[in-house]
């Protein structure tokens, strides 16, 4: 399997095909706007405006499953994030990235990279408490967390997951590097 495979619902419910990324840099995030770490979504969006004419794209998918925190519909969602944060990057149908209703897209980022490295003291303790409330965290791979980060490079394979207390602003290093 490969990423070009996968295609993800858009907030006006077409399919989009995966494939008309190829050759780009992708974040792909799970997202909720009523989480701590919401604020993050100023972050993706400076790495947005900043290399998006480089090839980098941000594929946001919003997901309820972590404490109920993405409880509007699609456009809500939208409309916050763009009222709040200035988002102008691609925003998907809400998913789930864990359990049986799981989305392709995410199973096959969890197999590809299944473990989130938290940097520093502070991030490795606050994933510790995240793990002990997160209800749908239940095998390995599984998402923790809002803002669980995938890093993608231009042949679409995954080459590093970040965790929730990872700022997005921090991985611009992986995403110059990728984008050369």
């Amino acid at each position: 399997m490969s990423i070009y495979e996968y295609e993800a619902k858009q907030r006006n419910w077409e399919m989009f095909s995966l494939s008309e990324l190829k050759w780009k840099v992708v974040i792909v995030v799970n997202t909720a706007t009523w989480c701590w770490f919401t604020p993050q979504y100023k972050g993706l969006e400076d790495l947005y405006l900043k290399y998006h004419d480089a090839w980098l794209e941000i594929l946001d998918f919003p997901c309820n499953q972590f404490g109920h925190q993405a409880p509007w519909d699609d456009d809500e969602i939208h409309e916050f994030c763009v009222a709040k944060y200035k988002t102008t990057f691609d925003q998907f149908h809400k998913i789930d990235v864990n359990w049986d209703g799981e989305h392709p897209l995410y199973t096959y980022l969890k197999q590809e990279q299944p473990e989130e490295k938290p940097v520093g003291l502070k991030n490795k303790m606050a994933m510790i408490w995240v793990k002990k409330i997160s209800a749908t965290c239940k095998k390995k791979g599984d998402i923790v967390w809002n803002f669980t980060k995938f890093l993608v490079n231009k042949d679409w394979v995954p080459v590093k997951r970040y965790d929730p207390t990872f700022k997005p602003e921090d991985m611009e290093e992986d995403i110059k590097s990728l984008l050369a």
